[in-house]
């Protein structure tokens, strides 16, 4: 560890071993000794350790608590510190019912990315990464989406690194993971880092009047967040920033639904469409096909506000799918234009050279996704299967379920199955509010031979405020009669080929 670093302090013991590894990003430690790392190449993947436990854990948390002049205990549960390179969190047993929880990720002062690498593991073609850097250069706004841990940052700090030399850049983060002063100390770089005190839009109103050409924003993720980046923009500033999106082309609409308020939707899309200029979108997963964990550039997309109906339109340059198949569209004459102001000309508008098609396919990444497709379809089908099982199985036992007369106290008689079911009984008598209303049927001799003058079952009367329980009712032997008739003698039997008229009958508590 740096002897610059704060954690320098502590004893991380068998922790030492994953925190010199460059390959781990990431270190999760919960559920009273499930130790799980992320890792560049593998993904994410648990790893035994009997000897990280919970005492050590909170051992370690303590030490944390010490460095940083905080307390940690069940009064304050949560405890979150950084340095240069690492941040870490804990939160104590007393909320974490299963065990102390940690999450220790390594935030290295270097850039991970270079075009050989990308290239070569297939994160982007070689011409649309060409086109990428040509946006930077001519002062594109660039949005990046993707999920968490998806390599949102270090694409950041790649694209950041492609900046002029003589480009003021200032970055504004409320958790410092670009670095960029570190990794590029003869630049003219100001890190910023919001707390309770200076909040992002007090940090931006600072940042303009140091006069930067770049503005790197940390996650948007928050409503100020969001009225930072557009203020950023509005100002005639360049900002690369983050966002969680699932695709390219969702990233304005994302921004708007992280506003609070009511402002015009239409009016906010044509702003976001008219200032930012690139969204992308990168995707991390484990490939099966690749065998290792890909991260990937799956969608590039342009936005602009068309000039004739002054409606936000977007437009995707560039989409990938998982067996490396490449879409490619020319950018409009809106982008061409606006990278021809900051001095990048191209020597003609047929950028990606799809003469008179509208797009054009690359295959020099094709690869067999199947295993990885299969997989996930096997998977869902598993499921699916084993839920419709499962319904199948609870719809026949409810179909097959019949009220069950139990045996006489002497015991003198066998328990008889009713062949009259809940749901026969339901369509004889419909519940509403005090009123039971008996539709007119036909009962055959048979059942009328299998209704017994034992006890019965409690769901073949009406229920009032309450619902059908199936269970047979445990008390004396008594005679009812489940089936109201007319001008007929309450005989106890159902009437046979007897038509009813229909009448009303109030419905009270008490048995009929």
């Amino acid at each position: 560890m740096d002897e610059k670093n704060v954690f320098s302090q502590m004893d991380f013991g068998p922790l030492s071993e994953f925190l010199e590894d460059d390959d781990v990003t990431d270190i999760s430690y919960s559920n009273g000794g499930q130790v799980w790392l992320k890792t560049l190449s593998r993904g994410v993947y648990q790893v035994e350790r009997p000897d990280i436990n919970n005492p050590f854990m909170e051992k370690l948390a303590f030490q944390c608590a010490n460095v940083m002049g905080r307390t940690f205990n069940m009064a304050h549960p949560f405890l979150d510190s950084e340095s240069a390179e690492l941040r870490m969190n804990f939160v104590h047993d007393s909320i974490a019912t299963n065990g102390i929880a940690c999450l220790i990720r390594k935030t290295p002062a270097k850039i991970r990315l270079n075009k050989d690498k990308l290239i070569s593991e297939q994160y982007i073609t070689d011409q649309m990464h060409d086109f990428l850097i040509k946006c930077v250069w001519g002062h594109c706004n660039i949005m990046v989406a993707g999920e968490t841990g998806s390599g949102k940052t270090e694409l950041v700090k790649y694209l950041a690194s492609n900046t002029k030399e003589d480009e003021k850049i200032i970055s504004i983060e409320d958790t410092l993971e670009l670095h960029l002063d570190k990794i590029f100390p003869h630049r003219d770089i100001v890190a910023m880092k919001t707390n309770n005190i200076a909040s992002y839009t007090e940090s931006l109103v600072a940042c303009m009047r140091q006069n930067p050409i770049w503005i790197l924003l940390a996650e948007v993720r928050s409503a100020e967040a969001v009225m930072a980046v557009r203020n950023s923009i509005s100002s005639g500033h360049h900002i690369i920033s983050t966002i969680h999106a699932d695709k390219a082309s969702s990233i304005p609409m994302r921004m708007y639904a992280l506003l609070e308020g009511s402002q015009d939707i239409e009016q906010y899309l044509s702003s976001i469409h008219r200032y930012i200029q690139i969204g992308i979108y990168v995707k991390g997963y484990y490939s099966k096909a690749l065998g290792r964990f890909q991260r990937e550039i799956m969608e590039i997309c342009e936005f602009y506000v068309d000039d004739d109906t002054n409606k936000p339109k977007s437009n995707i340059l560039y989409s990938k799918t998982l067996d490396g198949r490449v879409t490619l569209h020319n950018p409009t004459k809106k982008l061409i234009d606006y990278l021809a102001i900051g001095n990048i000309y191209f020597p003609t508008d047929d950028i990606f050279g799809l003469g008179d098609a509208d797009y054009k396919e690359d295959l020099s990444n094709l690869r067999d996704s199947s295993k990885d497709n299969l997989a996930m379809k096997e998977t869902n089908a598993n499921l699916l299967n084993q839920a419709l099982n499962q319904d199948s199985d609870d719809a026949q036992q409810n179909a097959g379920a019949q009220p069950v007369l139990n045996q006489a106290s002497n015991g003198a008689n066998p328990p008889l199955q009713s062949a009259v079911t809940n749901q026969q009984v339901k369509q004889n008598i419909q519940v509403q509010p005090n009123v039971a209303q008996t539709s007119q049927q036909q009962v055959t001799q048979s059942q009328n031979n299998q209704v017994s003058n034992g006890q019965v079952q409690a769901n073949a009367f009406p229920q009032v405020g309450g619902q059908n329980t199936n269970q047979v009712v445990n008390q004396q032997p008594m005679q009812v009669n489940a089936f109201p008739s007319v001008a007929v003698p309450n005989s106890g039997q159902v009437p046979v080929q007897q038509n009813v008229v229909p009448q009303q009958v109030v419905a009270t508590n008490d048995v009929l």
